[in-house]
This record gives structure tokens, C-alpha cells and sequence, in this order.
């Protein structure tokens, strides 16, 4: 949209306008979420999201006037919060501070309150920053950064506030702003992606939290501790005769360079694999990947990426998977991939537990990324590649040097085959991400990787599927899907195989961020339905994660000619629908094509008996159950298996 030229209104009469303390301290409490995620926004971004957040609270919480009463010019009020003056004070306050913490000090000048660090509110020894949003909201980050501090309010007064242009041009010019119609004309500029001012990427609100760096903190704290016993022990050594040595004469003082640490910055001392090692190693894991990329010799850029692994600045945005150490390499780590992918420089590296993936601009080495994935005990069914890249939509990835072909495929139909994937330097075409999809779930693209049987091996001599099926769920690591009973999964490879999981593929995007390794669909029951409406599939999803911890169950159930399955119960961190537990027992109220109530229930094969109690109170021997409900109602579920164990419904 292209911004046009409005003459300012006439000011309303500070009659008009008085605010009372605690009605800008009502709107402020009432407000608040709306207000910081305001100021966030309207930051510079090269604060660093842990500072931007801080930063944002302690503008919002200062936005309160001095006095009992004041008579500010307040513009823009009728398109405030319903017309509330109270709010349109405090939004006032909030953007000229944010304004002012976004302009360069002066040498001539003192700096402003708002320039400096804010004192409160403070965490110490953690790392906050908002939720990470898909490739859009970082695309619309990176565009908004580029940006003035007007043009970027410019841009947040006209998407998240509504604000017509004229009202606009007002509330920069009582910010502080000179030139508000230059700030509007450069907003236009970007594009008009206003719904996604309101996603959690820009929410300092809804925050994560991971430590500060841990090794430079221990050693600020050593430090400060050698500090203050090297004073005591020299004011004492002060009133002792003689010339007071000590008595470790030359030694080294109690803190020291680590040999190990400083090996591990050390660009030269980067491992590196040859090209064939995965031919004749006993592993089949990340540790015979060899380097690959067209910058593996670019040890100014190994050297940044090691340097930021050890110790992330401010303005590094870190992520980790859940239970992953995001702390520096306690030796020389193994170099996967160092190269240009679309607009960025990426180097991979591996240390034996974690994939670190260091993304810088191609041009700068501001706006750096530092991404951790936890990846011990990973085999040959999922080190087969790891992510890349992601960039408007699409996602790039890493293969192993074993595979030799690279598809994509759509889970939801099974019967529109496969798209071939280019491979170049074992880095792949950009395929769709399912991770960064928003609205309806109208497609699940997946990744499909090809490895000659010829060039795999198996402990017992059995033959071994070189077909693999992996999906993104926004992580380093995309995540392996099989299929099978617990304990006898397979690939999901074959007509029957794929038609079993199309149904439940967009129930994997509630397992986005949760450190997933493998999914796992087991169809465990087919349940006749009552009044002739044909049968139904009951079907477990179970996903692992890497860390153990976290696993995340659904039963799903699935009436004839419905395009998804609905997710009848679900739970975590249970051994249900598992290798060490491989039974699962769910229920469901269904309305029949009749109009009939039902409570239906399936238990995986081996449950001799099923019960209800509650709403509905009776019994069915069997695996089954299907009885007469009112609408609404509650039951709980139990049942027994055959060998007299009792089992309970997931809920």
C-alpha cells in the first residue's frame, strides 16, 4: 500500500484530554500484552531479542505520568482502545521511548534512560526471548529490521493499531518523530503482512528461557572470587616482615586458559572425515559424515562459528531443542558442512551429542543464528539428514553420503507418487516445510531418501528397506516415520502402508519444537459402527523424543470416507502404544448418520474385557465397545487384558 500525504487534524483542546493517573494505570494493566509487544516491535532489533524483551517491559512499566493529573496532547484518541485516553497516553509514552532507545548516543550529550540497559526488570542467568514463529514472521523480522525506528512504528501503528494514516503521521509527530510522512512512505514498502504483528515470534509476553552463557559466567564468577581473595591476601601479606612471596612463587594463578576449550576454537583442529570413511566404518551415524560445502576452507568463517558456539553475544538468536545442552564444545568438534545456502553461510558441526548449525548473512555478520540438536545414539534410520536452511516456505537439507536419492511426497495422497529432489553436494532442492504452513492443513510434504540395499548392511543378515520417510517439525533434525506394532515397526514404504498414515498426517504438526527423533502409526483396531455406518479405524501415533522425556501419544479415530482423523485422547510421557508397553486403550463419542449417541471404545489386540464408569456406567468382553450415550457425557475407561493385567484409558 502506498502511503499518501494527510494534513494534520486540529489538536483536540487539553480539556479534552485530561489523564488521570489511575486511569492510564488502568489502561496500562488492562493493555499491557498489547503495549510490550508494541514496543518490542518498534526496538531495534540489533539489541538482541533477550535485551529487546527486557528493554520492552521496562519502557511499558515507566509509560505511567508523574503527576496525580496531567494534560498531554494526546493524538489519535478516538482510535484508541475504544476511544480510552488513558490508553492512548500510555501507547504515546511507550513508542517516543522506544524511539528514543533505537536513536545512537551522542558524545555531546548524556544519554537517555532509555538508551541504557534498564535496571528492572532483571533475570539473572537466564536468556529470555518470544517463541519462535515459521519462515514468515522471521522473514517479516528481517524486513522490519532493515527499517527506520518511525518507519518501523509507521508500520506497527498502521498493522497491529489500525490506524489510519492522518492518525498516524499524529502519534509519530507527539513521539518525537520530524519527519512522519517520510517514515510512512518508507513503511509502505513493505508488505502489508499485518496478522502476523499478533504471532507469538513478536510476543515478549509468551517468552522462552535458556541460560546465559554457562563456561563465561562460571569464569566471571572465578574470576571475581580469585579477585577478592587475591585483595584479602595481599592486605594481609601487606603487615607480614620480609618481602611477602607466596608461596606458589612462578605457579599459574587459579584460573587459567584450558588447553581443551582453546583447542576447540581452533579452526585447524576442526575433525574432518574422508569422503569413503562410511564405507568401511562399524557406525552408521553423523560421525562418518564427511565435510562438504564450498567454504570448508574458510577458516575466517570456521572461526566465528566456533567463537559463537563458545560464547553467543547478545544479538546471537540461540535456540535449542528440549533437553539440549546449548554450552561450548569441550574439544575439537567434527565439520559436517561449511558453505552458501540461498542468502546465508551456514556451517554445520558435530560434537559426538549435539548438531550445531552457525547461519550467518551472506553480506554481514550481523542478525547470526546459533541452532542446537540433540543427536546421541542416532542409527542408520536417522542420520540421514539434517536441515539446512529454511527460507520463504521451503526447507534445504543435508543428506548422509550414503543416500543417493531424494524425493518429496505428500502424505495426505498417497496417490499422487513422488517429486524428485535434485541432490548437489549431498544438499537437496528447497521442498515444501509442513512446519512453517499456517491455516488449514491442505497438504504434509515429507522427505523421502533412497539408499541402494546393496550399499546397507544388517546384524542379522536380513534384507534391509533403503527407503526412508522424514518430516520437518520446525527442528535441526527432521523426524524419522515408521509404522508397525511396537516393537515391529517398519519403514512406511508401499501402497497399504501410506494410505494408513494419510489420514493422521496433519496431526504431526501438534509435535512441532518438542525434540521429536521418531513417529510412529500403529493401526491397533477396526470397530464396526452401530446403524449401518460401516466401520472405523482406531490408529496409535507414538513420538520419541531424543532425550527420552516428553513423548507424546494419540489415539485417533477415523469414520469411513473422512478425509483426517480426529484425536479421540492423548497423552505424555506414558509407556502406552510403546515398545515396553505395547497396548493402548481410547474412546470416543460418536454421532451416528442417524442422529444416535454413542460411546464408542477400542483396545489395542490381547484386551480381553473393556469397562466404563461415570456418565456411562457398563461392560463389554472383548476388545470393543460400542453403547447408547447422551450428548456431553463423561466416562472413564479400563480395561483387562488377557493375561489379567488391567490397563486404563488415555484420556
Amino acid at each position: 500500500m502506498q502511503s499518501q500525504d494527510v494534513a494534520p487534524r486540529p489538536a483536540p483542546s487539553p480539556s479534552d484530554l485530561a489523564v488521570d493517573v489511575e486511569q492510564a494505570e488502568a489502561a496500562l494493566v488492562e493493555h499491557y500484552p498489547r503495549l510490550v509487544r508494541i514496543a518490542y516491535l518498534v526496538l531495534p532489533p540489533s539489541l538482541g531479542r533477550n535485551r529487546r524483551v527486557v528493554t520492552a517491559h521496562a519502557l511499558t512499566q515507566r509509560a505511567l505520568p508523574r503527576g496525580r493529573t496531567q494534560a498531554p496532547a494526546i493524538p489519535a484518541r478516538s482510535t484508541g482502545r475504544d476511544g480510552d485516553p488513558g490508553y492512548a497516553f500510555v501507547r504515546l509514552q511507550v513508542l517516543r521511548t522506544a524511539l528514543e532507545a533505537g536513536r545512537p548516543l551522542k558524545r555531546t550529550a548524556l544519554p537517555k534512560r532509555s538508551q541504557l540497559p534498564p535496571l528492572l526488570p532483571q533475570v539473572w542467568g537466564l536468556r529470555l526471548f518470544p517463541r519462535s514463529g515459521g519462515a514468515d514472521e522471521l522473514a517479516l523480522d528481517q524486513r522490519l529490521s532493515a527499517l527506520s525506528g518511525p518507519a518501523r512504528a509507521a508500520y506497527v501503528l498502521r498493522g497491529l493499531e489500525k490506524l489510519p494514516d492522518g492518525d498516524v503521521c499524529k502519534v509519530l509527530t507527539a513521539a518525537g518523530c520530524e519527519e512522519p510522512q517520510e517514515a510512512l512512505r518508507e513503511a509502505a514498502d513493505i508488505p502489508e503482512q499485518y496478522a502476523l504483528l499478533d504471532s507469538p515470534e513478536f510476543d515478549p509476553c509468551s517468552l522462552h528461557a535458556r541460560p546465559t552463557d554457562l563456561m563465561r559466567r562460571r569464569q566471571h564468577t572465578k574470576a571475581a572470587l580469585a579477585a577478592a581473595a587475591a585483595v584479602a591476601v595481599c592486605g594481609v601479606l601487606l603487615g607480614l616482615p620480609g618481602d611477602g612471596w607466596a608461596p606458589d612463587g612462578a605457579a599459574a594463578p587459579a584460573y587459567a586458559q584450558n588447553p581443551a576449550a582453546e583447542a576447540a576454537l581452533d579452526p585447524a583442529k576442526l575433525l574432518r572425515v574422508a569422503p569413503t570413511a562410511w564405507e568401511a566404518a562399524a557406525r552408521t551415524d553423523f560421525s562418518v559424515w564427511p565435510a562438504r560445502g564450498d567454504l570448508t576452507g574458510d577458516k575466517a568463517l570456521l572461526r566465528r562459528a566456533l567463537a559463537v558456539w563458545a560464547r553467543p553475544g547478545e544479538s546471537v538468536q540461540v535456540s535449542a531443542t528440549p533437553g539440549t545442552p546449548s554450552g561450548g564444545p569441550s574439544g575439537p568438534p567434527q565439520l559436517l558442512y561449511a558453505g552458501t545456502i540461498d542468502s546465508a553461510r551456514v556451517v554445520m558441526l558435530y560434537d559426538g551429542l549435539r548438531i550445531a548449525r552457525y547461519a550467518e548473512p551472506r553480506n554481514s555478520t550481523k542478525g547470526a543464528a546459533l541452532d542446537f540438536a540433540r543427536v546421541d545414539g542416532a542409527d542408520r534410520s536417522e542420520a540421514n539428514a539434517l536441515v539446512l536452511d529454511r527460507a520463504d516456505g521451503n526447507v534445504r537439507y543435508l543428506t548422509a553420503p550414503w543416500v543417493k536419492q531424494a524425493a518429496e511426497r505428500d502424505l495426505l495422497k498417497p496417490r499422487t507418487g513422488t517429486t524428485a529432489l535434485a541432490l548437489t553436494d549431498g544438499v537437496t532442492a528447497p521442498l515444501a516445510s509442513p512446519a512453517a504452513q499456517t491455516g488449514d492443513c491442505a497438504s504434509w510434504k515429507v522427505l523421502q531418501l533412497t539408499v541402494p540395499q546393496s550399499q546397507l548392511r544388517s546384524t542379522g543378515g536380513a534384507p534391509i528397506n533403503g527407503t526412508r520417510l522424514s518430516t520437518d517439525l520446525g527442528e535441526l533434525i527432521p523426524a524419522h516415520l515408521t509404522i508397525g506394532r511396537p516393537g515391529a515397526t517398519h519403514e512406511v514404504t508401499g501402497p497399504q502402508a501410506l494410505r494408513t498414515w494419510a489420514p493422521y498426517a496433519c496431526s504431526l504438526g501438534s509435535m512441532r519444537s518438542a525434540g521429536v527423533r521418531t513417529v510412529n502409526a500403529w493401526a491397533y483396531g477396526r470397530q464396526p459402527l452401530p446403524d449401518g455406518s460401516g466401520s472405523a479405524d482406531w490408529l496409535c501415533t507414538r513420538a520419541d523424543t531424543w532425550r527420552g522425556g516428553g513423548t507424546r501419544v494419540l489415539a485417533q479415530f477415523h469414520t469411513p470416507g473422512g478425509t483426517y482423523g480426529a484425536v479421540a485422547a492423548k497423552a505424555e510421557n506414558v509407556p502406552a502404544c510403546g515398545e515396553k508397553d505395547p497396548h493402548v486403550l481410547a474412546g470416543v463419542l460418536w454421532k451416528s448418520e442417524a442422529g444416535n449417541w454413542y460411546l464408542l471404545a477400542a483396545g489395542s489386540q490381547g484386551t480381553s474385557s473393556i469397562t466404563t464408569t461415570g456418565g456411562v456406567s457398563t461392560s463389554a468382553q472383548g476388545s470393543l465397545l460400542a453403547v447408547r450415550a447422551r450428548q456431553g457425557v463423561r466416562a472413564e475407561l479400563a480395561g483387562t487384558l488377557e493375561d489379567g493385567r488391567p490397563i486404563s484409558g488415555l484420556r
